[in-house]
């Protein structure tokens, strides 16, 4: 019997783009590799677990979720998040951060200083810059004044990050140009807590990092695996959790690869490029993508 593989995410490293799977497997990516996976013809997609740990039940979770988890494990998750501000007692520094996803798209945030570059470009930041950095409920204080004194949010919506992609400017200096604005802003404040310690602003750009430099353009994304669907392509270009990849017939297609966590998957022998899970184009202002 053929082995299956079961996604437990995409990583970003030093290197580029990193596909984990269950046990500890790790594929790493680059551009012209070929991804390709089938699903079993009874498959199913089920909850990942949280914290590290199976999901006792091995609850079924929707097929077009980006979650994978069922209600008890994403209780169990939100309550030891950083992200959904429900610890408080962290000891470790953190930064806070303006993150730039494209024109009008900057928001602030925070992550351990540890982590590095690591959440940017987790979530597909185009460029960024440092605010500043100390302990964990300065760096929180920061980012409320932040969003109140200059309205700058604390999310986006990842399906808007990826429809104003066709809108990058083709320089570093005109990405870099509304987070200097802001950093600039943001330094003037009144009211920084005295133990967070400020930043000069250095814009760190990514869009050769994620190949966006010359990708083509995306005709549609991938909304969801099927029990007997397959999906085997070129990549061409990563950002966030998405990899964009040359489908053969259809042009580049963006899969995001939190769609594909929860599900048992087995590899598709060469030369079969294609796809065949549903796959949502584009409307035609939007071809440009990328």
């Amino acid at each position: 019997m053929e082995r299956m593989w079961k996604c437990s995410g995409l990583r970003w490293s030093e290197d580029g783009p990193v596909l984990v799977w269950d046990g500890g497997r790790r594929s790493a990516l680059a551009w012209g590799k070929r991804v390709a996976f089938a699903v079993p013809e009874r498959g199913a997609r089920t909850c990942v677990g949280a914290r590290g740990n199976a999901c006792p039940v091995r609850a079924p979770v929707p097929a077009r979720g980006t979650g994978a988890r069922c209600e008890e494990c994403a209780r169990l998750d939100r309550a030891h998040s950083v992200a959904a501000d429900t610890i408080a007692d962290d000891p470790r520094p953190y930064h806070v951060y303006l993150a730039w996803f494209g024109p009008g798209m900057v928001k602030v945030g925070i992550t351990a200083v540890e982590r590095g570059p690591a959440r940017l470009l987790e979530q597909g930041a185009v460029c960024f810059s440092w605010l500043g950095s100390g302990p964990l409920m300065a760096a929180r204080r920061t980012e409320e004044l932040l969003r109140a004194a200059l309205s700058v949010p604390d999310r986006i919506p990842y399906a808007e990050k990826r429809a104003v992609r066709s809108l990058l400017p083709g320089t570093e200096a005109e990405r870099a140009a509304e987070v200097r604005e802001l950093h600039a802003r943001a330094a003037a404040l009144a009211g920084w807590p005295e133990s967070l310690r400020p930043e000069p602003c250095h814009v760190t750009d990514h869009m050769r990092v994620f190949g966006l430099e010359a990708c083509p353009p995306a005709l549609g994304e991938v909304v969801g695996l099927v029990p007997g669907g397959a999906l085997s392509g070129e990549l061409v270009a990563a950002a966030g959790p998405d990899l964009h990849l040359a489908v053969g017939g259809r042009g580049t297609v963006v899969l995001d690869t939190r769609l594909i966590t929860g599900w048992e998957l087995l590899p598709v022998p060469a030369g079969g490029d294609g796809s065949t899970v549903p796959v949502r184009e584009f409307p035609r202002e939007q071809e440009g993508l990328f």
